[in-house]
């Protein structure tokens, strides 16, 4: 799928944009400096940092990251990588025989196709194993400064609750997301959100009185008093 090509769906009404223009503003009012919380040294570190941050949170991943680079060094020290081994390196972030399999698919497609190097383009990353549009979108912005909307839970349930979107599905969440939010604002606008997610708009107990986006979100106005 081309990175400006939308799924077929039926699209709710669009939000208005001077509201949307409101949270903008307010996002960058409460995080200014948001960025990627996963470390990473080159864009690879960040793809197989992302690929082990799935149902696995960031700190967690950090914990695991240093040693698992001192081990296998490079793209090529991963493609080589005895799996049992790579799976034990990873176990702690969970689901780690998937994940090694993946992280170790992805390191051999790219030292056969792309000279070890990750490439910066969606449609290229989207085809190594076990990496999907959020993962590209993460390597994009983050690594190449290449503008993506990363919709994991926490920019799912905020931008449905901001009514953004009012789709479950990832990436037509996406590309409603794109429609509305200034293309150079995509990146910082989802690390934004996610920040937002963990730690004002739970899942389960948002803070609605206490939201900076309070007076532009409907959940909130509906919700303050819970």
């Amino acid at each position: 799928m081309a990175r400006g090509q939308a799924p077929a769906t039926k699209k709710a009404k669009p939000p208005d944009p001077q509201r949307v223009a409101a949270v903008l503003r307010v996002l960058d009012r409460l995080y200014p400096q948001a960025q990627c919380a996963l470390h990473f040294g080159d864009p690879w570190q960040l793809l197989v940092a992302t690929i082990l941050s799935a149902q696995c949170t960031d700190e967690r991943v950090n914990q695991v990251t240093p040693g698992l680079f001192k081990r296998f060094a490079s793209v090529q020290a991963f493609a080589r990588a005895d799996l049992a081994e790579l799976e034990e390196a990873v176990r702690p972030t969970g689901f780690f025989r998937n994940k090694a399999k993946a992280i170790q698919g992805a390191a051999r497609a790219l030292a056969a196709e792309h000279d070890g190097r990750v490439p910066p383009k969606l449609e290229a990353l989207v085809k190594l194993p076990g990496v999907g549009r959020k993962t590209a979108n993460v390597v994009l912005g983050a690594a190449f400064g290449l503008p993506g909307i990363t919709v994991d839970t926490h920019v799912g349930r905020v931008c449905r609750r901001l009514e953004f979107t009012a789709q479950t599905d990832a990436v037509k969440a996406e590309f409603e997301l794109m429609d509305i939010i200034p293309r150079q604002r995509w990146t910082r606008f989802s690390h934004q959100v996610i920040t937002h997610g963990r730690r004002v708009c739970h899942s389960r107990k948002p803070d609605c009185p206490g939201c900076g986006l309070l007076p532009h979100c409907p959940y909130g106005q509906e919700h303050r008093a819970d």
